[in-house]
């Protein structure tokens, strides 16, 4: 993660905005779950978040240490899943709810230093949702929550527009 951050600002001159989007499924029933499926879902969810996060924060504090103005944004993405529960998802669920934690306190942590820091928790339809609604949806549901919609949120949590917004949770398409 700590090579990433630094080829990112090797390559455009500076870092402003980490989007941390990288996940995993591994869905079974607790008693089915293997501590393998476990451990595989939690470290790509949360030290996925977690590594980036951390070389890009200390990145963004050196700077505001040295003087210069930092207006930084790091956004994480976690899960309406983790947040109100979806069965067969123990691991997802706690890993997505445990970003949800990191998220709240690392704005509460970071904000000294010009940085932001929110996260998503998109209700899009996807691959890896469309299995998971109790039943048939309208086609007007499954416009509103086509995946489009998470972009125009991403973008302006990414802006200087945001500025004044840290330590949330948007749920949502």
């Amino acid at each position: 993660a700590q090579a990433m951050i630094k080829q990112a600002i090797d390559t455009y001159g500076r870092l402003d905005v980490l989007i941390n989007n990288a996940g995993i499924l591994r869905d079974r029933m607790l008693v089915n779950m293997t501590e393998e499926e476990w451990d595989a879902v939690v470290k790509v969810h949360l030290k996925g978040t977690f590594a980036p996060s951390k070389h890009a924060a200390a990145y963004w504090r050196a700077q505001s240490k040295a003087g210069q103005p930092v207006d930084a944004r790091l956004i994480n993405t976690t899960s309406v899943s983790g947040i109100y529960g979806n069965p067969g998802q123990t691991n997802y669920g706690a890993a997505k709810m445990g970003i949800a934690a990191f998220t709240i306190i690392a704005a509460r942590e970071l904000g000294r230093y010009g940085i932001t820091s929110n996260a998503i928790a998109p209700g899009a339809l996807t691959r890896m949702t469309e299995d998971l609604l109790p039943g048939p949806i309208s086609d007007e549901e499954k416009k509103r929550r086509d995946p489009r919609w998470v972009a125009p949120l991403a973008t302006w949590l990414a802006s200087t527009e945001s500025k004044g917004v840290t330590g949330r949770i948007f749920e949502g398409s």
